[in-house]
């Protein structure tokens, strides 16, 4: 199993962090004498065997049929209850949907476990006020059975719709460093996005989408270029488009482990995107601007109320030789901006590679390299503060977060 890093866009609660990955669907939980992990910081997720109880189908051994047997999970949850661990939600399995990835379950099967899991859920948790989420399917987007699956369970049952995203392909891809550069590439992927939000719109208001996994690059990412600089351009990027289609919660693949993981797999130091991370659950709140700009392809922009007051930027220069010099407008015309912002210093935080290297693990924050202190505490990531009048100058192949405390968007009021 893996932990897997989430980052809520809708909540400023506890960290969430799923426990789960391709091997659920074969483990069993023993909880007799055990004592799992108290993540008293974070908000957990568990994924749950849905393989329990079915066999393979006579004409497809990958097709799994019958009802799923709960005893495991009831168990579970018993011992939860019992030691007082807080769960947020659970998920039953792990890419069975659609074509499946090492099995897969028919949707009107899956739809109706899913009914009996929330049964289990509701009785084990009398009280709303701590009763758990339940999440579903945890896969591949795939439009038919994910429809079926929700005309079976009905509205009110899943409270989190997961889908998984692997869009830059297989970590031993050699072209893998240019697709994290490529902004067409890179937005490919908003179709199933849309789609997914869509979906939920459709048959289930009340289930919001989740991308329940993503590493970008499947077997475990690249090499030499999922724990570096150069990712965060797919990751950022995938922070602020899965916001603009309504996503709720974006999980990680992984906290540590693998070329992907958030955390060194040896040191456990903070590789650069886990600061990415960071910045964005410090300065991104849960309200979505509309932004736009009229420049190149290779400049991506995103933008949301921020966690304090007024608007935080996200611009992304995947460009290699061009600076870009950003204004912000006001296309509503409601505030004079420079009259506004003169008051208010703007706060930017620049984010580069270590000698401009975009495969370096070495994360400038405006010059200075983010290194753990000599107690192994996160170091201060501070802005610097610059005349709101002047544009916001984008280097090369850089980061920057941008918050205009004078800037009051009436959806942030």
């Amino acid at each position: 199993m893996r932990i897997i890093g989430c980052i809520s866009h809708v909540t400023d609660s506890s960290v969430p962090l799923k426990i789960g990955g391709q091997k659920i669907n074969v483990i069993i939980i023993n909880v007799h004498g055990e004592k799992l992990v108290s993540l008293i910081w974070a908000a957990i997720t568990f994924s749950l065997n849905a393989l329990l109880g079915r066999i393979p189908s006579d004409e497809d051994n990958t097709l799994w049929e019958g009802d799923w047997n709960q005893y495991n999970a009831k168990s579970l949850m018993k011992y939860t209850i019992k030691r007082g661990y807080k769960i947020h939600s659970y998920e039953l399995g792990n890419e069975l949907c659609g074509g499946g990835v090492a099995a897969k379950i028919k949707a009107h099967q899956y739809g109706n476990d899913v009914k009996k899991l929330k049964k289990l859920v509701t009785h084990m948790y009398p009280s709303p006020a701590n009763r758990p989420k339940i999440l579903a399917p945890g896969g591949f987007y795939d439009e038919k059975w994910f429809k079926e699956f929700l005309k079976t369970t009905g509205p009110g049952v899943v409270d989190g719709l997961t889908h998984h995203i692997y869009n830059l392909g297989a970590g031993v891809d050699p072209t893998l460093i240019d697709k994290l550069q490529n902004p067409i590439y890179l937005s490919q992927t908003a179709q199933t996005f849309n789609d997914v939000e869509n979906t939920a719109k459709l048959f289930s208001p009340s289930s919001g989408p989740w991308v329940g996994e993503a590493g970008g690059a499947y077997n475990s990412g690249g090499k030499t270029t999922s724990h570096t600089f150069v990712n965060g351009f797919w990751y950022l990027d995938q922070l602020g488009m899965t916001s603009t289609f309504n996503h709720k919660v974006y999980c990680r693949q992984s906290l540590i482990g693998g070329n992907y993981g958030l955390l060194n797999t040896t040191s456990f130091i903070p590789n650069p995107d886990y600061y990415g991370a960071l910045l964005w659950n410090k300065l991104m709140g849960k309200n979505v601007l509309s932004a736009t700009h009229e420049g190149s392809p290779y400049l991506r922009t995103y933008a949301h109320c921020s966690k304090t007051s007024g608007v935080t930027i996200l611009l992304i220069n995947m460009d290699k030789s061009t600076t870009f010099d950003v204004s912000v407008v006001d296309d509503l015309n409601i505030y004079n901006l420079d009259s506004v912002e003169s008051i208010h210093q703007r706060e930017e935080y620049h984010l580069t590679p270590k000698d401009g290297n975009i495969q370096s693990d070495v994360l400038l924050l405006n010059g200075t390299p983010l290194k753990l202190t000599s107690s192994f505490d996160i170091p201060e990531m501070n802005p610097k503060l610059v005349d709101p009048t002047l544009p916001i100058s984008v280097a090369p192949r850089s980061i920057v977060f941008a918050t205009l405390r004078g800037f009051q968007a009436p959806a942030c009021a």
